[in-house]
């Protein structure tokens, strides 16, 4: 395979230095493995701005998918009851784990462009007393929409429920205070605005909630809580855990802290999409988001004429050295660009002259 940028949100474009860390085989019993668990858990802390005696960090294997399932699992029994909101397919998907579990719930749905709305969520927790959960995706890479993740967290603390907050996408590449928000559990993955490889999970999880976990989970290898009380004892992971992915991901962790923390890495990914949707906006392709909901992670862009054909736009950027994604929208046809991962401003001005080339190309 030819060395392709990757403009998706996740698996993302990686610096060397961390696909080198890769190279090395380690065992999980280790003693100097189990300490890159433990410091992979204080340093996330550190970034989610909480402390260790209110916070803990607990890593699951597999993708960011299996960590939201896990506190499904786990932070939820049979007699609650959750309010999901949902504008994307991951919050649909968040819907479809529920129903697999028998969680009870209700869903509030707004359409895939548009925020939620303070006042009707605001009537159904006044409405519907038996809710003990909110939850919600805070970047939709569905569209690239970020969600107002201050309104939900204010509404969470004036009716006092769990909150559960789908950060995968957003997690690291802006800042999130999860302590000042209220934020009960935090969930993100290792391949996304860290900029590691994929493979595990993480959640940032309130102590006191999760210590009232125990015996929760429906599932045993997604039990939250068992795998943060194996993990609390020196690092060990309950079950084999991907060493190689969990090396790489230390040092992109190092490589965040040394270009300047979240505040740096948010400003280069803000410059990427800015510039990505104002070239392109020139040429006749539209963002389908409004820039005042925009997230500077991923854009959805409307096809720009009926003659465009994406797996030709594809193949063609792809030739040239660039990834793209399809779009994941249903009533209008859409594809995708990520500016997350190591992708810099000359990369971003490469890729609009690779496809201004290409809507001359196919105008001809």
């Amino acid at each position: 395979m030819n060395n392709y940028k990757l403009l998706t949100p996740g698996p993302l474009t990686t610096t060397s230095t961390v696909k080198e860390e890769m190279l090395f085989d380690r065992c999980t019993w280790d003693n100097d493995y189990k300490s890159i668990t433990q410091k992979i858990r204080a340093q996330l802390l550190e970034l989610a701005g909480a402390a260790e005696d209110e916070y803990t960090v607990v890593l699951m294997q597999g993708s960011g998918t299996f960590a939201v399932e896990s506190v499904m699992h786990t932070a939820t029994t049979n007699e609650d009851r959750a309010l999901i909101i949902t504008n994307g397919a991951y919050g649909e998907r968040i819907i479809k784990m529920a129903m697999y579990i028998g969680l009870n719930f209700k869903e509030y749905r707004v359409q895939y462009n548009e925020y939620p709305i303070e006042s009707e969520i605001k009537a159904i927790l006044e409405e519907d007393q038996e809710i003990t959960h909110i939850i919600m995706v805070h970047c939709e890479t569905t569209t690239g929409i970020l969600n107002p993740i201050e309104m939900v967290s204010k509404l969470s603390k004036e009716f006092g429920k769990t909150l559960i907050i789908d950060a995968m996408s957003s997690f690291g590449g802006l800042e999130i205070n999860v302590p000042l928000l209220g934020i009960d559990y935090l969930i993100s993955s290792a391949n996304k605005c860290i900029q590691g490889v994929p493979g595990f999970g993480f959640v940032i999880a309130k102590r006191e909630k999760l210590l009232a976990c125990k015996g929760n989970s429906r599932s045993l290898s997604l039990d939250l809580y068992d795998q943060w009380v194996e993990m609390e004892k020196d690092g060990k992971w309950r079950y084999t855990s991907p060493t190689h992915v969990v090396a790489a991901f230390s040092k992109a962790i190092d490589e965040l802290l040394e270009e300047g923390g979240i505040p740096a890495r948010f400003a280069r990914y803000q410059n990427n999409n800015r510039m990505l949707r104002e070239r392109l906006a020139k040429i006749g392709i539209h963002a389908y988001i409004t820039d005042d909901k925009q997230s500077p992670i991923i854009t959805t862009f409307l096809f720009p004429n009926e003659k465009f054909n994406f797996a030709e736009f594809y193949s063609y950027t792809k030739e040239r050295g660039f990834v793209l994604y399809p779009g994941k929208l249903t009533d209008v046809d859409t594809f995708r660009i990520g500016n997350i991962g190591e992708i810099y401003e000359e990369d971003i001005l490469a890729l609009c002259e690779i496809i201004e080339e290409y809507m001359g190309v196919m105008v001809k």
